[in-house]
């Protein structure tokens, strides 16, 4: 999908971090803050996704995350199209689910 001529993008972020002392949950807890706080939601455990207007949007988000990176466990990120995002096939036991709708854009004119 296109808004404004630019191309829309999802951002995904993916970690499996460290529980095991308090510093560790205390790290993963400010990561998952961070996240949020920057617009992005809970797909799945430790999956977020945001929705982003356009790739430059897309690339301010991926930096933010990257500056928020944990020092233990392991953080990927990868930026994906409306269209691919679409594709996505979800199942809840065997029952097909469609894939979250992108938020609704709002426009100024």
């Amino acid at each position: 999908m296109f808004i404004n001529g630019y191309r829309c993008m999802w951002v995904m972020a993916m970690f499996d971090l460290p529980t095991d002392t308090k510093r560790a949950r205390r790290a993963y807890a400010q990561f998952r803050k961070h996240l949020i706080e920057n617009g992005f939601s809970q797909m799945q455990y430790s999956v977020y996704v945001r929705h982003c207007a356009s790739e430059e949007n897309a690339q301010v988000h991926l930096k933010r995350v990257e500056q928020s990176l944990p020092a233990e466990g392991e953080v990927r990120l990868i930026k994906i199209t409306d269209k691919q995002f679409q594709r996505m096939r979800i199942f809840w036991g065997r029952k097909r689910t469609p894939p979250e709708s992108p938020p609704r854009q709002l426009e100024l004119f």
